[in-house]
Formats: C-alpha cells, structure tokens, sequence
C-alpha cells in the first residue's frame, strides 16, 4: 500500500471518530453527569485516563509535583516522533450549574480529535492530550505551562462550545488583586484619638481607580472591585479594609507593566497620606491573553465552512473574557475556535448547561472533533510540505 494522501487521511479521520462516536458519546455524558469542582476531577480523570489507555496512548495522572497539577493528566503517542501536536481537554465543572461551560463536550472533542490523529499523522507525528484541571478557578494550563510542558509541540489545539460559531478574536489578560489597608482603632467620638481610618483609605483607592479608568488605563482596561472587609461596627474607627479586585487589560503588557502598578502605586501613595500600612498580593494566577495563531485560524474558517458550521470571523482584537488557554498560546502556536451547540446560548447558565448534555450538543461535538482532527492532519501536512 502506498503512502495515503491527505484527503485519505481526513477520510480515515473522521471514519474513525465515528467508530468511537458511542463511547465518546458515553464519556461525555459521565462527566455531565458526575460534574466536579477544579481540582476535585477525580471520576473526570480516572475515566479520561481509562479512555486513552483502551486507545494505545501512554497515559500520566499528576503532573509534576505542584498540587495545582495533581488532576492534571497527559496521554501520549508516538511521543519520540519529531514533530508533535497537542490536543487541550478540559473538565472542571461549575459550583451549583455543573457543565454550564460545556467542557464535557471539550474533553470529548479533544479526545476523540487526538485519538484520529494519532491513527493518521504521519509516522513523523506525534500525538499529546493534556488533560487540563481547574480552568474555571485557578487555571491549571498557567501552571502546565510554567512547568514548560508544551514546549517543543508544533501547535495546541481545542474548540469550546459556544452559541455561535466563531474564529478568531482574543482574551483579556487578567490578574487579580487583593488590596488590605490597615489603620488604628478608637472610638469614633473620642476625644484624644482619631484613629487611622483603613476605610477611608480603601473608599479612596476605589474612588481614584474610577479616575484611571477614565483618565489613565491604556484602552481595554477592566477593574471590578468589592470589599470584603470594611469595619465591623460604626461607632468604631475602622482598622483593617479589604478591597478584592478583579484587574484585566488587553495584554501581558499592558496589564504588568501599566494598569497594576498605577493601582500598587496609588494604594502605596493613600496608605502614606493617612499614615496607614497597606499590603498586596495576587489571589489568582496571571492568565495570560491570547495569541492566536493566524495558520490555525485560516484552517479552522476553512473546515468549520467545509463541514456547514460557517465561522462570524471575530476582530484580532475582540475580547469579552479570560482563560488560561491564552498562557498556551504564550508557548505555542494555539487557536480556539467556538462551535456552537444551541442559538444564542450565554455560557455560564442553567441553559447552557442542560445544552452541553443535549443531543443536538453531543452531535455537534462529535463535528468539532472532526474538524479538529482535519485541522490538524492539514497544519501537518503544511509543515511537512
């Protein structure tokens, strides 16, 4: 038999994705059914493990020593091969909505897209799923990939579901921020102490970030801010205010070099002015923004079309949210596309979650797995070209 074209490649691809079409099916609907919490991914993993076992991966749960990868799990094929691919999944289900973010359909895409390629690459290709912990809370793929696991890979593909199809666009870099100001008690009517009001010193920070909205933060610039300590009685002076901020920009750059430091800078100058000590740090990870690859993305506008799922192809610079995928995109060449699964649906919602179960949901993933393999048999075949 003589080596297979491209266009037998993709046939075989999809011919096999639908071989495994029940029990990608089946899995799906375990992990919408037994939802999990970041971290807490044990049924996810373990399925997910048996899944690539039964399909001649060598698979890994646990990666690296960090606690934040200890559901994190890697199954790989072919893996001495020259060039390799990697297929993000992800399982984390949401607290009371379960998979109202469809990353049951996500780890199901990947898989069985991972699966198909592995069967129909060329013997110079090798094949990586990464199971991805946590992307809702902390974010596990910061964490993969500052332990530099996708170095080396020639692209990081996956599809998230969505009400609409989509290629292209970004995500807001973000990094949030916990800002505690601590001043000196008395009672609010004595007459030899008048305290240091802590929150006073956090109404203004909350007030002056009003003002660098408008007035300072490059554009882009998002800042969502409670307080989560602020007194706890009124005839006393206030000794200790909690502002918790989520901060987001439109990339690394912006975020770390310009909108953080203004805030560190004008806590550090209110902290001062009213004799208060005042202490920062961050309470989630930095996600970075996303790099999208333009190769990928014309492949994607391309097959998404080919296979009646025809894109809204998004501006470079349209964001309306963050993930950890865009610390990916920081390491290798990386695109997600949005394959939608019911009209208009908002992610994040009780519809949106009963959708991810859906028959319609699951037919559409099976598709996206499909266009995902097709997507990466044809990135390959151009790199080998």
């Amino acid at each position: 038999m003589g080596v297979m074209t491209l266009q037998e490649r993709e046939a075989q691809a999809c011919a096999i994705i639908d071989d495994m079409a029940h029990e990608l099916r089946k899995l799906s609907l375990y992990l919408h059914d037994n939802p999990e919490l970041g971290l807490e991914e044990h049924k996810a993993v373990n399925v997910i493990n048996q899944f690539l076992e039964n399909h001649n991966f060598t698979s890994q749960v646990g990666l690296t020593d960090l606690p934040e990868l200890q559901t994190a799990l890697r199954g790989d094929y072919n893996c001495e091969a020259h060039h390799k691919m990697a297929f993000l999944g992800e399982y984390d289900a949401l607290p009371e909505l379960g998979h109202g973010c469809g990353h049951n359909l996500i780890a199901m895409m990947s898989l069985g897209a991972a699966v198909a390629f592995s069967q129909c690459a060329p013997e110079t290709w090798g094949t990586t799923f990464f199971g991805c912990p946590a992307e809702e809370t902390i974010g596990g793929k910061v964490y993969m990939a500052e332990a530099g696991l996708f170095k080396g890979y020639e692209a990081a593909l996956i599809i998230h579901p969505g009400g609409e199809n989509e290629v292209g666009g970004t995500s807001l870099a973000t990094h949030p921020l916990e800002v505690t100001f601590r001043g000196r008690s008395c009672h609010i009517a004595s007459l030899t102490d008048s305290g240091i009001n802590a929150l006073d010193c956090a109404v203004d920070l909350y007030q002056s970030i009003k003002q660098m909205k408008t007035n300072t933060f490059p554009k882009g610039a998002i800042v969502g801010a409670v307080f989560t300590q602020a007194g706890t009685a009124p005839n006393v002076v206030t000794d200790k205010a909690t502002l918790r901020m989520t901060v987001r920009g439109a990339t690394v750059a912006d975020l770390e070099d310009l909108i953080l430091p203004a805030i560190k800078a004008e806590s550090s100058r209110i902290a001062t002015n009213y004799g208060a000590t005042v202490e920062m740090h961050h309470y989630e990870p930095l996600f970075k923004d996303m790099r999208q690859d333009k190769r990928l993305l014309s492949l994607f506008n391309e097959v998404m079309t080919e296979f009646g799922e025809s894109p809204r192809q998004l501006p470079p610079d349209e964001a309306d949210g963050s993930t950890d995928v865009g610390n990916v995109s920081y390491e290798v060449p990386t695109a997600q596309p949005t394959l939608t699964i019911g009209n208009r649906l908002e992610a994040h919602t009780p519809e949106f979650a009963c959708a991810a179960g859906s028959e319609y949901g699951l037919n559409q993933a099976i598709k996206g797995a499909k266009i995902m393999a097709v997507v990466a048999l044809r990135y390959a075949e151009a790199l080998e070209a």
